[in-house]
This record gives structure tokens, sequence and C-alpha cells, in this order.
């Protein structure tokens, strides 16, 4: 009998139609856009429309991963959502929500809860349900609305974020060169108050009390906290699978900072040709992000059936976490 591997057959994105450009920002806050591209990279990024949630922006991509694979809706047997911005509270899930406007009905469906992080906690879920028999196809969506979290006085997070969605479809094959190799994920709960969104139990609503959900950040913590996980993580990660990083097709990884990126890569060897980055258009878009980056990739045509693929994020918890996977759906066009 053969082995079976998990492999990504498929990747499928959306990004909201309105832009919000630095300039914008200029007159809703004390920044410019000098400070923002010197700090960040980001020059503009997307916001949902007033109807959208983040499980609109996360159908419209799970759809067009679930086309590109050549799959019906029926043919999914699990959905994961990953989500810092999902449509409610708590419940339901906002991978359930998806679900439902998919018309996948009476599968399960769960939420990824590790902020940036969870597209790789959900690629790390869906090789699990693969490898172990309990899934042939898992859908897994990055969807984010933060938006709808963002104090636009407070300038030292709200240039950083943006609306999109990406997703893939995991599936079974025995093919070990189209296969997802390995997927590594860690957190520090510590260290949470780098990274939130106030509200919920520890910060419950109470009557008479302004409710602000917003994400707030320590900008400069979580910055030294990320360059120095992120690089230990990717090292070891192709340490362990005896690959060097001149092996690598394409580091994807979250666009959550130029800087950020650029330390890593640096700290890797890796060139400027090996490395996606879609910052500049996008912002942060959270678990969204690195979806999202494979999409622009395959949509530019330079994303190819066995293309080895280095990714890795950082995100509120504190979460990280990487993977090393080939691509294994046909070539981007």
């Amino acid at each position: 009998m053969s082995k079976i591997y998990a492999s990504m057959l498929s990747i499928g994105a959306y990004s909201p139609e309105r832009r919000l450009t630095n300039v914008d920002l200029e007159k809703m806050v004390d920044t410019s856009d000098e400070w923002i591209v010197k700090r960040t990279g980001i020059k503009e990024r997307r916001i949902a429309a007033d109807d959208q949630a983040a499980s609109d922006l996360g159908v419209l991509a799970a759809r067009q991963a679930i086309e590109r694979a050549n799959l019906a809706i029926g043919d999914i047997d699990l959905i994961i959502a990953a989500t810092l911005s999902g449509d409610f509270l708590f419940m339901p899930s906002t991978a359930a929500v998806i679900a439902g406007k998919l018309g996948a009905i009476n599968i399960p469906a769960f939420d990824a809860l590790a902020a940036c992080s969870g597209f790789i906690y959900a690629l790390a879920t869906a090789k699990a349900y693969i490898e172990s028999g309990m899934a042939s196809n898992v859908l897994i969506a990055g969807a984010e609305a933060s938006s709808r979290f963002m104090d636009y006085s407070d300038r030292s997070v709200c240039v950083l974020f943006g609306d999109g969605a990406g997703a893939a479809v995991i599936g079974a094959t025995d093919d070990p060169s189209a296969a997802i190799i390995d997927t590594k994920i860690a957190s520090d709960g510590t260290q949470w108050d780098n990274l939130y969104i106030d509200g919920g139990g520890k910060n419950p609503i109470r009557e008479g009390k302004p409710y602000r959900p917003f994400i707030r950040m320590k900008g400069n913590e979580t910055f030294k906290l990320a360059v120095r996980a992120l690089s230990s993580d990717v090292a070891e990660i192709l340490a362990r699978n005896n690959l060097k990083a001149s092996q690598i097709k394409h580091f994807i990884p979250h666009q959550a900072n130029l800087r950020i990126i650029k330390a890593v890569s640096e700290t890797l060897g890796l060139s400027e040709e090996q490395v996606v980055l879609t910052i500049e258009r996008y912002g942060n878009t959270g678990a969204a992000s690195i979806p999202m980056a494979i999409n622009d990739l395959y949509e530019s045509g330079k994303l190819n059936k066995g293309d080895l693929m280095l990714l890795d994020a950082f995100g509120g918890g504190l979460a990280w976490g990487s993977a090393l996977a080939r691509f294994g759906g046909d070539a981007g066009r």
C-alpha cells in the first residue's frame, strides 16, 4: 500500500475593492506616507465593504480554491478557518459560517485561533487529518476583516492592517514530489500582552462600560520577538529536513513588516528572487497574508507544480510557525 501524503492541491484568494492608501491615512491620524513606507514597507491596504465580514471574504477565496482543485463542495471533508477578526465574538466559528455559505452541511468545521499564524496552524492540522486517513480533502482558509477591530487613532497599529482572504485545498497524494514536507508550530502565552484584542473573558463587557474590541500591540517588543522566533524557527525546519536555503524556490513569509521579512531573509541567506512580497499592496492581512501571497505568485505564472515553498508566520498568542511544502497543483497562469 502506497504511503499517503498531504498536498496543497490549489490556492485561491480575494481582496476587497476599496483601497486605503497612506495618503488617506495622513488625513485620519498623525502619520505620513514616508514614515509608513520606511517603517513597514506598506503603501496601501484593502478594506472590506460595509456588508462584508471575514466569512464573506473567505467564501470567495474558498470557491476559487475548490474550483482550481477540480473538486465540488461535496468533495470537502473538513473546513478550517484561520482568523483574528471572526464574524462573531466566540460562537459560531467563522469556519462554520463559511461552510454554511458554501452549502457544505454535515461536515466538521472549526477555527484555528492562532492570529497571524493561523494559516500555518490550519495547514499543520490539515496535514495530520490527511495523513492519518481521517479526511481526503480539507479546505483551509485565512480570512480577515481586521478593519472592524481597528482604532484609527492609534497610528502604531492602524497603518499596518488590511482585509482579505486566501484559501487552499489540502488533499491526499501518493506523490512525494507534490507533498507538504513538514510543519512546525509553537507558542509562548507568557507574552500575550504584546499583541491582543481587547474584550472577552479577561476584560468582559459590563453594563455602562464602553466596549472597544481593538487590536493592541507593543510594536518594538513584537518586532524583536518576531525576528528572533522566526529566524530560529525557519533555520530549524530546514535543518531537520536536511535542506539548505538555496534549495528553496519561494520563501513566502507572513506579510507583517518589510523589516522583519528582510531580517529573517538575511539570516537565512536568501536572495531577493526567492522572497515573495505583497506587503506594499495589501499590508498585514493576518492569517490571510500567506495564502494571498501564494495566490499572487500563482496568478503571476511563477508557481509551478513541485516548487518548494518555505512558509513562516508570527502573531498574537504569541504563536508562530513554519512549513515546507511543494505545490501540488497545476502551474499558475
